[in-house]
């Protein structure tokens, strides 16, 4: 069976240049996995992705031609059924026979351990590749992750951009493919600008090179990017310079351009007056340049861009890029210059005129509750309360600026700014720009007592309201973002090991809406806003690489303090490791099922007069000699210390189950058993369900 590279290349419109690395790994995984399926290549074929603004590609190694011949056996009805005492076939088998297309006595019969059944084995044949390649293409670009896909033209075909041309090759051959109603073919288009016509690809191997040499494209993202982020650090260099890491700006750079040329530019010194952020931000956001900082880390009069010709006449590419990013940075000038003639706390009546929700109220008002709340915070973890409060008045009066209304992503930034210039405290400055954070997954959580509290309290008031508003997110619709404010003010908790509870959060934030607002917030949507913001835990704990089974058994327990659900969960873990853990999770998951049968509460008072077998009296002593200990040690948050004394019980618990018999037909013999396992359970029920740490 022929052996060969696959190769795929969806050429398109210009593709959008910040989902390009999304989708250029997507679609290479979804390839790969549609030909797993499809048994047409092994786990260890190559898969090399490609991806320019212009073409989504992929590149497969030992692609068979055709799927092996397979043999599927269907199993019809058990023997005594299919015939009749004296050997006629039933309705059953003379059924069966005709779904296969066969009489009856051209059936097997298949002998198993469980008894006997009428079955029938269909080979077939397995199908070419030229039979399924449209299909499978078909099927990957299906499942990309594209929000929003169009229609161009008359036809009925939907994708991220309109789509040009299909290439479609096996080894040397064309295959036979049509997608999004385009046919396949040979060829490929190079370069807009520096190459002219279609480019014939004779094997599927000679395609990046062949791209390379006639198309002026390097097609490999990962090696353009590679070359992109080298050709400007040489750049930075020449300056006297560094760039700094900006992985999603060199993705998106990347994105745009399909053969990279750098251009170094310059701006005016006077603009380096204006705080780096804005310039910084007016350079990478709107202009996609990278800036230059020295060895301190301030911002040098110089950028770098990406062109992607390579021009005749470069001096016109950079004084082009040079004005317009002059006409850029002359706004934030402007902008920085006029908002210093009014105070930060001067705009904050203004917040009046801003929405914060429809049932909420504007940002005014959201202002107010923040300083209530954010001060009852502070006094909770021993901040400096009239700082916090502080802090929070002026935390959104930068978003009526002039600054932030052009650089929204300057927002808290420029605030701080304005803060400081007020000769506000610097408390008060981290406040207002360190109350954003974190603003995504691993970002910095913010500094001081009195920024944790600000920030705390954003969160709280932005998750508690809105939820309470009936704007829950579902599915992968969270338009407000509060399972991201959920994972915020876990981490905050957690990271920072304040002790607070989640649901005395939740009922202080609520308190504050109906202070205020006479919004009310029912007790019983408190206790779905604390059960919300507990279940992220289990995906903030999974992408620490923390074991599903662990972090469910602490979950069972619905710890309220986030600190305090991380402590068990990290003592579990440590638990896990012993020798015993798995014979005591096996154990309490009997326990579980036991107590579970039964109809009425089991009672944890022990008569132990009633204790008769030897094993159920030494595993009383056994229960008796750590469990003060292990409860005074849980009391103290040592979870870790206490769940190892616990592990000496494995042998008496053992011996219990081995040699007693919980379901005595004496009924107090029975009740004085089910109180002793019971205790055993609520012990270990301190720290977490050990029953869901069982593997086998």
């Amino acid at each position: 069976m022929s052996l060969q590279t696959l190769l795929i290349e969806l050429g398109t419109e210009e593709l959008p240049p910040k989902a390009l690395k999304n989708l250029h790994d997507a679609f290479s995984r979804e390839m790969a996995n549609a030909l797993l399926e499809a048994q047409l290549i092994e786990n260890a074929a190559q898969v090399t992705p490609f991806a320019s603004p212009r073409r989504l590609a992929v590149s497969v190694s030992d692609v068979k031609e055709q799927q092996a011949d397979q043999s599927n056996e269907r199993r019809g009805p058990a023997i005594q059924a299919a015939f009749d005492s004296d050997g006629n076939p039933s309705k059953a088998a003379l059924g069966f026979a005709r779904s296969c297309g066969v009489e009856v006595d051209q059936l097997e019969r298949l002998k198993t351990d469980k008894g006997e059944w009428l079955a029938y084995t269909v080979s077939e044949s397995g199908k070419h590749l030229d039979d399924l390649i449209s299909g499978l293409v078909e099927q990957a670009l299906k499942r990309l992750p594209i929000p929003k896909r169009m229609r161009w033209g008359n036809g009925d075909a939907e994708f991220v951009r309109p789509v040009k041309w299909l290439l479609a090759l096996h080894g040397g051959r064309q295959l036979p493919c049509e997608v999004l109603n385009i046919q396949s073919g040979n060829t490929s288009l190079g370069h807009r600008f520096h190459s002219a016509g279609e480019i014939h690809i004779e094997h599927a191997d000679d395609y990046e090179q062949v791209l390379l040499e006639q198309g002026h494209v390097i097609a490999d993202f990962e090696k353009r990017k590679a070359l992109i982020a080298q050709q400007v650090q040489d750049a930075a260099k020449t300056l006297g310079g560094q760039i700094v890491d900006d992985p999603a700006l060199l993705d998106e750079v990347t994105g745009l351009v399909e053969y990279p040329s750098p251009i170094i530019g310059d701006f005016d010194k006077s603009f380096l007056d204006v705080p780096q952020e804005c310039l910084i931000s007016s350079m990478r956001d709107h202009q996609k340049y990278f800036h230059v900082v020295d060895d301190a880390g301030k911002l040098m009069p110089h950028f770098i861009t990406l062109s992607n010709i390579e021009s005749s006449n470069p001096a016109q590419v950079k004084s082009g890029n040079e004005k317009v990013l002059r006409a850029r940075l002359s706004d934030a000038q402007f902008f920085w210059q006029t908002d210093q003639k009014i105070r930060l706390e001067d705009r904050v009546e203004r917040l009046s005129s801003v929405m914060f929700h429809a049932k909420l109220g504007s940002l005014l008002d959201k202002t107010q509750r923040l300083e209530k709340l954010a001060s009852l915070l502070a006094n909770q973890l021993k901040a400096d309360t009239k700082l916090a409060a502080r802090g929070a008045r002026l935390a959104k009066a930068d978003l009526v600026s002039d600054m932030v209304g052009e650089f929204d992503e300057l927002q808290g930034i420029m605030g701080h700014y304005y803060a400081d210039r007020d000769g506000e405290p610097a408390l008060v400055g981290e406040c207002v720009e360190q109350h954003y954070w974190p603003k995504f997954a691993g970002d910095t959580l913010p500094v001081s007592l009195e920024a944790q509290c600000v920030a705390l309290a954003d969160k709280l008031d932005s998750l508690v309201g809105i939820y309470a508003s009936g704007e829950v997110p579902t599915g992968d619709k969270d338009p407000y973002g509060l399972r991201r404010a959920a994972l915020s003010i876990l981490r905050l908790l957690i990271d920072k090991e304040h002790t607070l509870g989640l649901s005395d959060l939740v009922a202080m934030c609520s308190e504050v809406y109906a202070e205020q607002q006479g919004f009310v917030v029912t007790n019983d949507t408190q206790n779905d806003i604390v059960e919300f913001v507990r279940s992220r835990l289990l995906a903030f704990y999974q992408t620490q690489d923390f074991a599903t089974t662990q972090i469910k058994s602490v979950l069972a327990c619905k710890p309220d303090s986030p600190l305090d659900f991380a402590q068990r969960l990290n003592a579990i873990v440590a638990f896990s490791e012993l020798s015993e853990a798995q014979d005591l999770a096996a154990a309490n998951k009997r326990i579980a099922n036991i107590l579970k049968k039964q109809d009425q509460a089991v009672v944890t008072k022990i008569d132990t007069s009633a204790l008769s077998a030897e094993e159920e009296v030494r595993l009383h002593q056994a229960l008796l000699a750590v469990e003060q200990d292990c409860a005074s040690l849980f009391d103290q948050g040592d979870y870790q210390q206490g769940l190892a004394k616990l592990a000496d019980l494995r042998s008496p618990v053992d011996a219990f189950f081995d040699n007693v018999m919980v379901m005595s037909d004496d009924a107090s013999e029975q009740m004085n058993r089910l109180a002793l396992l019971k205790r055993l359970q609520d012990l270990f029920l301190r720290v977490a369900d050990i029953s869901l740490l069982q593997t086998a």
